[in-house]
């Protein structure tokens, strides 16, 4: 026969008694919560790959035509299509495809003859040198000129701010890295032309991380960070720019909601010193969305870089992309997007973390 209390302290000792034994409430929770994340990503991950595969599928490029050439024999076709896999039912193919991916193997490129993971194991860090610094200049810039902005409302800071805005939103990419190199490169020579380095500093830096800023300091060869700085500060420069426009435009909406609101009048009444009402008040809790709005920023620059890269020819994901697609590599292709979809799933989920550790009700 089960016992039951007698009292409602019994039933509150019981249950206090549960939660604090030997498998707490809170460690269920923990563990729930950390299920959930990771089955998110698992099935956003999953979701990635048959996007991937049925692209692969969809394009109208012959993935075998590719490797054997339009004038390779009938046999040498149905030969190379069967070691392919491509005879195979589409759901066995994707099956196929899914165990490639989780053991690292991306295919083999038929642009330079290697490993599609080799490849954007060398190209990456090059995209990923641009976009962070890209990203920087947009925070430092963007956010204060947002705030600025939102302060000075209606006035000509204000408008100003919002016409620099406007034109990283119309300004096509192309243009201005053209621009920025006829201006900033041929005429005034302040910075460094196309490329990454100039090329008789090629190949002298052991490649360690993959950055070159970092790797040229680990090898301790100043020359060579500085020559790297002088080649990366125009393309991220131009990457800042519509990163900024982003950025300042969201600051300063995010602002202007909360410069409304009846605290900030009440912090005024009482005679707080405006800079003080505009940081410590209405500047506060805007940093949980401009977390994600920032997030947001950095991997649109990972994975919209493809005309800089195109324009300043920089070894990055994004040329490597291009040139994939010019000579059919579909491979290199679907490796190089899926990377840049893990990446931008993986930006996603940071940003929820640090919303979760920023704001407790999101908790």
């Amino acid at each position: 026969m089960a016992f039951e209390p007698d009292s409602a302290a019994e039933v509150v000792i019981e249950e206090e008694t549960k939660g604090r034994g030997g498998r707490p409430h809170g460690f269920w929770k923990f563990l729930l919560a950390v299920g959930g994340f990771v089955l998110t990503i698992a099935l956003t991950f999953l979701g990635l790959l048959a996007i991937t595969f049925f692209i692969g599928r969809v394009i109208p490029i012959d993935p075998v035509l590719a490797v054997v050439g339009d004038r390779a024999p009938r046999a040498v076709y149905e030969a190379a299509r069967v070691q392919m896999g491509l005879d195979q039912p589409l759901p066995i193919q994707f099956i196929r495809y899914i165990g490639s991916v989780l053991s690292g193997d991306l295919g083999m490129s038929v642009s330079t003859g290697k490993p599609v993971a080799q490849d954007l194991a060398r190209v990456f860090p090059a995209t990923l040198e641009m976009a962070t610094l890209g990203i920087i200049i947009g925070v430092v810039l963007g956010v204060p000129m947002g705030v600025f902005a939102a302060a000075r409302q209606g006035k000509l800071a204000d408008q100003i701010i919002r016409v620099v805005g406007l034109l990283g939103y119309s300004v096509p990419a192309f243009w201005l890295g053209l621009v920025g190199l006829a201006v900033f490169y041929a005429r005034l020579k302040w910075v460094g032309g196309p490329g990454r380095i100039d090329i008789f500093y090629d190949g002298l830096v052991q490649p360690v991380t993959g950055l070159l800023l970092i790797d040229s300091l680990i090898a301790g060869d100043f020359e060579i960070f500085m020559n790297a700085v002088w080649h990366l500060i125009l393309p991220a420069s131009v990457l800042g720019f519509f990163s900024l426009a982003y950025i300042a435009r969201m600051t300063r909406s995010f602002m202007l909601d909360q410069l409304a609101q009846e605290y900030v009048t009440t912090a005024r009444v009482k005679g707080v010193p405006e800079r003080m009402v505009i940081w410590r008040h209405a500047f506060r809790p805007i940093l949980v969305p401009l977390i994600t709005v920032v997030a947001l920023s950095y991997a649109g620059l990972l994975e919209g870089s493809v005309m800089i890269e195109t324009v300043f020819s920089w070894p990055g994901i994004g040329n490597y992309l291009t040139t994939a697609l010019l000579n059919a590599d579909m491979n290199a292709v679907l490796g190089a997007t899926l990377v840049i979809g893990a990446v931008f799933i993986a930006i996603n989920k940071i940003s929820d973390v640090l919303y979760r550790v920023l704001d407790p009700r999101a908790r």
